[in-house]
């Protein structure tokens, strides 16, 4: 089973392109779900049919559903809360303080990313596509089966709290296994929206999250048969969209595919397939033709010591903080931030130095004890 998430800055089209990759799929003969986790819930409109919380029938080999976060609360949150209340309770705090710490920010999207992967583990599909919301909630939604699971190490675990932590790491190791889980990042080709976007890759690269390709949408038709007074504005917008893509081209090692504007607006399975055929061409969508991503960690020795590499993908403009926590290192990047365990070699040796260079950041230990 494939699990591919859409996802991109709001407005750039993004669940019209998860569904005609759904729609090619199907066509091909995959039995394919398309899930919506977005809260906007514009899936149904996209396919011009009903859409629910459960998965329903579009068209030969393609469902489609709408995850329905506050309805997993009330079925599924209350037990789990209760229980950490009473786990919380006996290390001394107050009902009060109990509470608050067990209302976690964030439980809403986790349990709709729960339920996504419990669609897909059930073994009815083939691919499951994923609507996922704005980049910025997506971010904080694939960061959270870590960010729970670590907090849920932290306390006395009941049985309900238990399995709980045994499926945030199932889902984590969903989310990070590159034969299996890829996102695809769609963008308009626009100098904010590119920025974003590199913002985004180096972030999902952080969390270990494969990006198998991005998509630039809504590129303005070429320039053979413009006539009249718009021409010469097309003309104009379309050589800055092309010396957009051309930057972006040379700056990342992904595929860049090109989706031209069309002039209605695809509703529907057909006006979806069709355009699928720009977006894939002969290509099959499950072909993931990015590379692999890099471990996140690799060490080499060098004279007098050893050199780290956090493989991410930085740019010049890349605000990047490093802090030793303990065993661990806190990497900040453009304000997402992550502890990663040391590898055990350099767990007693002292940074003496860090740089960024084209394969991430690089970190210098040498023997001694850190500070």
């Amino acid at each position: 089973m494939r699990l591919i998430l859409f996802t991109g800055k709001g407005g750039v089209g993004k669940t019209t392109l998860a569904a005609a990759t759904a729609a090619r799929l199907a066509v091909g003969g995959h039995k394919v779900l398309v899930a919506s986790a977005d809260s906007a819930h514009s899936l149904g409109d996209v396919f011009g049919v009903q859409v629910g919380p459960e998965p329903s029938e579009v068209d030969t080999c393609l469902y489609a559903a709408h995850v329905d976060p506050r309805g997993l609360v009330d079925r599924s949150w209350q037990s789990i809360r209760k229980e950490l209340h009473g786990a919380l309770s006996g290390l001394g705090l107050s009902d009060l303080d109990a509470a608050e710490l067990t209302v976690l920010p964030g439980v809403d999207e986790l349990l709709a990313l729960s339920e996504v992967a419990r669609l897909a583990s059930e073994g009815r599909w083939e691919v499951v596509v994923v609507d996922c919301g704005p980049t910025a909630e997506t971010l904080r939604l694939l960061a959270l089966p870590e960010a729970v699971g670590g907090y849920l190490e932290r306390v006395s675990l009941g049985s309900h709290v238990a399995r709980l932590a045994t499926h945030l790491d199932r889902l984590r190791d969903l989310l990070v296994d590159p034969a299996r889980t890829s996102v695809r990042l769609v963008l308009t080709p626009e100098r904010l929206v590119v920025a974003e976007t590199r913002r985004t890759l180096a972030a999902l690269a952080l969390r270990g999250i494969r990006v198998d390709a991005l998509i630039a949408n809504r590129l303005v038709p070429p320039a053979k048969r413009w006539r009249g007074p718009a021409a010469n504005w097309l003309r104009t917008r379309r050589a800055e969209q092309d010396i957009v893509l051309s930057e972006l081209d040379s700056s990342t090692t992904l595929p860049v595919r090109r989706v031209v504007y069309r002039a209605t607006e695809p509703v529907g399975v057909n006006a979806l397939s069709a355009l699928a055929d720009d977006l894939y061409g002969t290509d099959d969508p499950l072909a993931t033709t990015g590379p692999y991503a890099a471990p996140l960690l690799s060490i080499a020795t060098v004279d007098g010591g050893y050199e780290l590499t956090v493989a991410l993908p930085l740019t010049e403009s890349s605000d990047v903080d490093l802090a030793r926590v303990r065993d661990d290192l806190a990497v900040t990047v453009d304000g997402v931030r992550r502890l990663v365990a040391l590898p055990v070699l350099l767990r007693r040796h002292t940074v003496t130095d860090a740089v960024t260079g084209p394969n991430g950041l690089v970190l210098r230990f040498e023997a001694g004890e850190p500070a």
